[in-house]
């Protein structure tokens, strides 16, 4: 190899190396994709839906570790966030925030949610309504069930103006008065029936939060049969593309 082909060489190769460490800095302390499993946030996230996080919304940590090097605070109530599962570190989840370290969080029978002793501002909506607000018009399949048996609420946690869904002839599963210790939040999905929350595993310690939830960039109904994690272009919700997370 010649003098030249060498300098071209190392050059290339330089070039490609800052492109990688570039890529996997803006992965490490700014953002990340993910893509919803399962129906636990229907209405507000479908699955396979690919999402957008933020990694520098409450902070900055060591690369690979939960070491914070830069604390900027916890999430607020109402935020949708990817976290380590308490369960099994090496699964993600995405839930909503719904209690603050202090809070006394409560969910009774009838699918009502008190926090500190206050219920949470609710109001029962049309398919309709919710479109109008800007909501996307999911299918039944993307429901998982007949729509005709479903009830949808508007709800308010301080500023976040979210949807939550119920299924009233459904079981609910409650959650007794109790107070969220110091470090950690008490989560829960908006499916509020069909999601497996703080109400089941408890509460998630703040050193498992990866991110807050932006935006959908892609979203699909279905995948490639032979590449799960790819979607089937023929099968594309493109009026969730870029859809603001609320």
């Amino acid at each position: 190899m010649s003098a030249q082909e060498k300098k071209k060489w190392h050059e290339g190769m330089g070039s490609f190396l800052g492109a990688l460490l570039l890529l996997l800095g803006v992965r490490w302390a700014l953002f990340e994709p993910f893509v919803i499993p399962s129906g636990s946030m229907i209405p507000t996230l479908l699955i396979n839906d690919h999402i957008v996080i933020s990694k520098y919304s409450y902070g900055l940590r060591i690369p690979f570790t939960k070491k914070w090097v830069l604390d900027f605070g916890g999430p607020g109530r109402g935020d949708v966030v990817v976290f380590h599962s308490v369960e099994q570190d090496d699964v993600f989840m995405i839930k909503r925030v719904v209690g603050l370290p202090g809070d006394q969080i409560e969910y009774d029978s009838s699918g009502k949610l008190f926090v500190n002793g206050e219920p949470v501002l609710q109001r029962e909506m049309t398919r309709e309504q919710l479109v109008g607000r800007g909501y996307y018009p999911a299918t039944d399949g993307d429901l998982e069930g007949d729509p005709n048996g479903l009830q949808f609420f508007e709800e308010q946690l301080d500023e976040s103006l979210h949807t939550t869904l119920l299924r009233p002839d459904g079981w609910h599963m409650t959650q007794p008065s109790v107070v969220v210790p110091n470090g950690q939040y008490f989560f829960m999905g908006d499916n509020r029936d069909n999601s497996r929350d703080s109400r089941y595993w408890g509460f998630v310690p703040k050193e498992n939060l990866v991110g807050k939830a932006l935006n959908v960039w892609l979203s699909c109904e279905r995948t490639l049969p032979l590449v799960s994690f790819i979607c089937d272009p023929l099968k594309l919700r493109w009026n969730r593309f870029f859809h603001p997370i609320k």
